[in-house]
């Protein structure tokens, strides 16, 4: 009998554990830790920045879930890894050992690398649901008295789909409350061009945000350094395509979000063969660590480098649908590995981003996720708004249920009328 643990349960790791559950005999033991007790549906964080949504629309309580599926549920953190002993330390003082893990934690949030920065300093968040309904608290606050807003990703960001959702919903809700007039927005970026997205663009993305928020009166900075943020202000250092400063600006918000870096968590951090310097685990083609052949690593939580070197760094996003294949290639290997065969399931890592602008919205395609690519392709329209809301209720009710379809991949084979995605 081989026991099997999943370290997360967010949009991947939840997932994670349906399907190994389903790919392995009765005779192996599946266990899920999490410092959380709830799934969150991280995507809605935006909408719940400025009061759409609530914790309650968008978490699933997991004990009853996994229970039901004989999943084995611990809500408690992550201490320290231990992989030559095969064993995780929690925070609460135990250990679990396993045969097999599988890192879905996601990253640690690096505020921490600017002055200022984050819920606990001069600026909010929409990275968690507790980030998001502070914001939106501060938000209701700012629309009584409302002034100039800072939004975007400072230097090192990697997942900027969220960012550009945000500043659109917050463009839409204010002109809502027919207060738009009053407030100036700019966003601040680390990308060398509007849609870069960390991916080199995708389609036309550069072109289509750019016209999107000239036509919502956005004004933008890109190939952005966030130096430090003051209360009331951000001090950003903007640079040339080489890398050399070309302007300082010192920007007035009375409200501001900024999405911030990534690094691994501190139970993975320093653990030589595990993770790059940065924390983030290393995997093979299998989404296997090279060092310990046990661990398996899907999400936010690996390390991916950018293709390109960008003037200000940037990283490389993981969208839902590359972490579903991760998902189903590594619930195919475990079992091929338990019963002494060679992995060899390989995920796709394709891009697929839904960006709900409150309205209406903005999509894309990438396939696979860097270039050169078989397809390359965006759209936008009110279509994007109601497809995000049926993502959010079918992941959603997915999760209720403990079920595991690959729901991202059978969306994009429709959209492109295929029987099977390369």
């Amino acid at each position: 009998m081989a026991h099997v643990v999943v370290l997360g349960a967010g949009l991947g790791g939840a997932i994670q554990a349906f399907e190994l559950r389903e790919k392995l005999t009765k005779s192996h033991e599946v266990t899920v830790i999490s410092d959380k007790p709830y799934f969150q549906f991280t995507p809605s964080n935006p909408w719940a920045g400025v009061g759409w949504r609530k914790k309650k629309d968008i978490i699933v309580e997991l004990e009853p879930v996994m229970s039901r599926r004989g999943i084995k549920f611990i809500c408690d953190g992550a201490k320290k890894l231990h992989p030559a002993e095969n064993r995780v330390e929690l925070e609460s003082g135990q250990s679990v050992s396993y045969d097999y893990i599988v890192i879905a934690t996601g990253p640690e949030l690096a505020f921490d690398e600017i002055k200022g920065f984050g819920p606990d300093g001069l600026t909010q968040s929409v990275c968690s649901i507790e980030h998001a309904e502070g914001s939106a608290d501060a938000w209701e606050k700012f629309c009584e008295d409302p002034g100039p807003i800072v939004v975007g990703a400072v230097q090192g960001a990697s997942c900027f789909g969220p960012a550009y959702e945000y500043a659109m919903v917050m463009d839409t809700d204010l002109r809502r409350r027919k207060i738009r007039h009053k407030v100036p927005m700019t966003f601040v970026t680390s990308e060398p061009f509007v849609g870069h997205l960390g991916l080199g663009g995708v389609g036309d993305t550069k072109g289509m945000l750019e016209s999107i928020m000239r036509g919502r009166h956005i004004d933008w900075i890109t190939n952005a350094k966030v130096e430090k943020f003051e209360d009331g202000k951000a001090f950003i250092t903007e640079v040339d395509e080489d890398g050399k400063e070309i302007k300082k600006h010192e920007k007035e918000f009375k409200y501001s979000m900024m999405l911030p870096a990534f690094r691994g968590i501190p139970a993975l951090m320093g653990i030589e063969g595990l993770v790059n310097p940065r924390g983030f685990v290393i995997v093979d083609k299998h989404q296997r660590n090279p060092a310990f052949p046990n661990v398996f690593a899907i999400g936010v939580c690996i390390a991916i480098a950018p293709p390109v070197a960008t003037p200000v760094p940037t990283g490389v996003p993981k969208t839902g649908f590359m972490i579903e294949s991760m998902v189903t290639a590594t619930a195919h290997n475990i079992p091929k590995i338990i019963d002494g065969e060679e992995p060899t399931a390989l995920p796709t890592w394709n891009a697929l981003c839904l960006a709900d602008f409150g309205d209406r919205g903005a999509a894309f395609l990438a396939m696979p996720q860097n270039p050169p690519r078989n397809v390359n392709w965006t759209s936008k329209g009110r279509w994007v708004h109601w497809a995000k809301l049926m993502f959010e209720w079918y992941f959603i009710r997915k999760v209720r249920k403990g079920v595991s379809e690959p729901f991202y991949e059978a969306a994009v084979m429709k959209m492109l009328g295929v029987t099977k995605l390369k």
